[in-house]
């Protein structure tokens, strides 16, 4: 909050706490939750029992006054900022599977916000946040392809901190379960291995593996025998 105080009074601009976060570097792959969608307390069942200091975090996502005691003693206000990050990301993973957040969403997929596909035969198909897990803390986001449906580490270093948690595990298959249009064909080329110009055929590494598992090496044979 002391970080957002002191960006915000340097502006002649009012800046409100979500579109200040979402502006953040590192931050790009968020998109601005309508305040009226966090004001609806439905939106938010659960939450209270996730995000420590709740009922101050969500004061400061929606720019209220903050109390007193936040005020005199920035360390706290420092822990309530945490708690604000952690329950606008926690929000946010619910508000875009929503129609107003998957239009959103869509907007910056098409804009080229999260990045493409690094697989070749995926000709820079435009790839979409995912979490690998709804548990905030276990995974950083990834980017899911749609068209070879594979998932990705982001390229940018500045993405790798991000919680995947505050995308979710759904998000991309509720996208093209509601606008199927959207959702681009599996690729027909598929790299094949090659020597010398012939195609490795699948059962030579197979051979391989059985061969190396069989293979007894001869100093064990030879301790063996001295024994």
């Amino acid at each position: 909050f002391a970080n957002y105080c002191m960006n915000n009074t340097s502006s002649s601009e009012e800046v409100s706490w979500i579109s200040w976060f979402c502006g953040l570097r590192g931050n790009e792959f968020f998109c601005e939750v309508d305040e009226d969608y966090i004001q609806d307390r439905f939106n938010l069942t659960g939450l209270n029992e996730q995000v420590p200091h709740y009922r101050k975090a969500l004061d400061m996502i929606l720019d209220l006054e903050p109390d007193d005691d936040v005020e005199e003693f920035p360390n706290q206000s420092d822990i309530v900022e945490q708690a604000a990050e952690m329950l606008y990301g926690l929000i946010h993973a619910r508000y875009i599977l929503t129609n107003r957040g998957i239009a959103q969403m869509i907007e910056k997929w098409q804009q080229g916000d999260f990045g493409t596909c690094p697989r070749v035969y995926c000709e820079n198909e435009r790839c979409l946040p995912i979490g690998l897990s709804d548990v905030p803390g276990e995974s950083m986001v990834k980017l899911y392809c749609p068209k070879c449906q594979d998932v990705y580490t982001p390229k940018s270093t500045r993405h790798h901190h991000t919680d995947g948690a505050f995308f979710g595990t759904g998000f991309p298959h509720m996208l093209f379960l509601v606008h199927s249009e959207y959702r681009p064909k599996r690729p027909t080329n598929q790299f094949v291995a090659k020597l010398y110009g012939f195609k490795i055929h699948p059962l030579a590494y197979q051979m391989q593996y059985q061969s190396a598992s069989t293979f007894k090496l001869p100093m064990r044979t030879m301790h063996g025998n001295s024994k």
